[in-house]
C-alpha cells in the first residue's frame, strides 16, 4: 500500500474536527482516482463517502441532526370497505324512472334512457320569457309559430325541423331582453334556417328563407342573426323535441321486432292525429309550463290509455295529470278537424307522416281559448284511464 493510501486511511479514522476545510476537496479527489483504478472497491468507497459527509456536517448548522439520515415515512395501510354484508339488500335511485325501452342489441337500454333524460333536463324552457320583453304579447308568438308551420309545409320540411326551430326560438328569447316585435320574423326564420341545416338532407337555400319573408329579411340579416342565436344558445342544438318523444313512445308501444327497433312500427294515422294535437298545443305559450316528454305523454293519453302511457313512458298518473287537464280543450277542438295523410312529391310513402303540415291552427287556437273562458273545470269531460271512460254519477248527469 502506498504512503498516500495509508495517509488517507489515517484521516478517515480521525475525528471530524481534525479535518480542515482546505484538505477536504483534496481527499475527495484522491478517492475518486482510487475508485477509477479499483472498480471492485467502488461500493466500499461509496459507503466511506457517506460516512464522511455524515460525520463532518457541522453541528452548529444542522442543530445536531444530520440531513443524511433517512427517516421512513409511515405509510397508511390501504383499507377496503367490505360490502359483503349488504348483499341481501338491493338499492336503486328513487328519482330516476325505470327504462321503458326494450332490450337493444347495440347498447344498454338503461344507459340510452338515462342519456335521453339528461338531455331533457339540460335544455330547459319557460313561458315567462314574455316578461323579459315589454313590447311583445303571447299571441305574437302564436302567429310566428303558425307562419313557420306554413313555411315547413311549403318546403316539405320534417316535423322535427319545426320543433327544433320552436325550441331554439323559445330558448333564445330567454337569453334576451326587450326584443322589438319587428325582430320576431327575423329570429323565427333564422331558427328555422338553423334547424333545417341540422335535420334536413336537402335543406332549402338561404335565398329561399329570405324569399318567404317577402322582403322583410335579407340574406345578410339571416346570416348575422344566425351567429347571434348560436352564441346565445351556446351551440347547444340537440334537444329532445316533443315530436321525438312522441316517436319514441309510439315505437315502444308498437315494437314487435326488437332487432328492427329503429324502424317505425306504429300506425302513421295515429301519429298524425296526436301530432296535430301537439301542433295546436305548442302555439299556446302556456305549453312551456310542461316538459316536452310530459306534453307528448299527455297527448298520447287521449288516444290510448293511462296504462299504455305508464308502460311506454315510465310516468305515473300524478306526473301527467295537470298537463292532461290543461290539454283537454285542445283535444276537444282537435277532434272537430280530422286529419288525413297527405301525399308529397319526392317523399316516400313510409315518410309521409314525418312531413310537417299546416291547417287553420290560429282559428283552432281561438276556439280553444273560447272554450276555456266559457267552460268551467267542473264541466270538463272525464279522461280515459284505461281505455274505458267512467260515466258520471246519476246525480251529476
Amino acid at each position: 500500500m502506498s504512503r498516500r493510501s495509508s495517509r488517507l486511511q489515517a484521516k478517515l479514522h480521525q475525528p471530524c474536527q481534525d479535518t480542515s476545510p482546505q484538505e477536504l476537496p483534496a481527499s475527495l479527489h484522491n478517492r475518486k482516482r482510487k475508485a477509477m483504478q479499483d472498480p471492485m472497491g467502488k461500493e466500499e468507497n461509496s459507503m466511506r463517502h457517506q460516512y464522511e459527509i455524515k460525520s463532518c456536517w457541522p453541528s452548529t448548522i444542522s442543530g445536531g441532526i444530520s440531513p443524511c439520515i433517512i427517516i421512513e415515512t409511515p405509510h397508511k395501510e390501504a383499507t377496503t370497505t367490505d360490502f359483503s354484508r349488504f348483499k341481501q339488500y338491493r338499492f336503486r335511485n328513487l328519482f330516476i324512472n325505470p327504462s321503458p325501452l326494450p332490450e337493444l342489441s347495440w347498447g344498454s337500454s338503461k344507459d340510452v334512457w338515462l342519456n335521453i333524460l339528461k338531455k331533457e333536463s339540460k335544455y330547459s324552457h319557460c313561458k315567462h320569457f314574455t316578461s323579459l320583453h315589454t313590447n311583445l304579447q303571447p299571441h305574437m308568438r302564436s302567429i310566428l309559430l303558425d307562419w313557420l308551420l306554413e313555411v315547413c309545409e311549403v318546403y316539405t320540411l320534417h316535423r322535427e325541423t319545426f320543433y327544433l326551430a320552436q325550441d331554439f326560438f323559445d330558448r333564445f328569447m330567454l337569453t334576451q331582453k326587450n326584443i322589438n316585435k319587428t325582430m320576431l320574423q327575423l329570429i323565427g326564420i333564422t331558427t328555422l334556417f338553423i334547424a333545417a341545416k341540422l335535420e334536413e338532407i336537402y335543406a332549402p337555400k338561404l335565398q329561399e328563407f329570405a324569399y318567404v319573408t317577402d322582403g322583410a329579411c335579407s340574406e345578410e340579416d339571416i346570416v348575422r342573426m344566425e351567429l347571434i342565436v348560436l352564441k346565445a344558445l351556446k351551440w347547444e342544438l340537440c334537444p329532445e323535441t316533443i315530436v321525438s318523444w312522441l316517436n319514441l313512445y309510439l315505437q315502444v308501444d308498437a315494437v314487435k321486432d326488437a332487432p328492427k327497433v329503429l324502424l317505425p312500427q306504429y300506425s302513421q294515422e295515429k301519429f298524425i292525429e296526436i301530432a296535430q294535437l301537439l301542433d295546436i298545443c305548442i302555439l299556446d305559450v302556456n305549453s312551456l309550463d310542461f316538459q316536452y316528454r310530459i306534453l307528448a305523454a299527455a297527448a298520447l293519453c287521449y288516444y290510448t290509455s293511462i296504462v299504455v302511457v305508464n308502460k311506454v313512458t315510465g310516468l305515473e298518473w300524478d306526473s301527467i295529470a295537470e298537463c292532461v287537464e290543461w290539454m283537454e280543450p285542445f283535444f276537444r277542438v282537435a277532434k272537430k278537424y280530422p286529419v288525413k295523410l297527405k301525399n308529397f312529391k319526392k317523399i316516400a310513402a313510409e315518410d309521409r307522416h314525418n312531413i310537417q303540415t299546416h291547417i287553420n291552427y290560429l282559428d283552432m287556437l281561438d276556439e280553444v281559448h273560447y272554450e276555456i273562458e266559457v267552460t268551467g273545470p267542473s264541466q270538463r269531460s272525464p279522461v280515459s284511464t284505461g281505455g274505458i271512460i267512467t260515466p258520471p254519477k246519476s246525480s251529476e248527469k
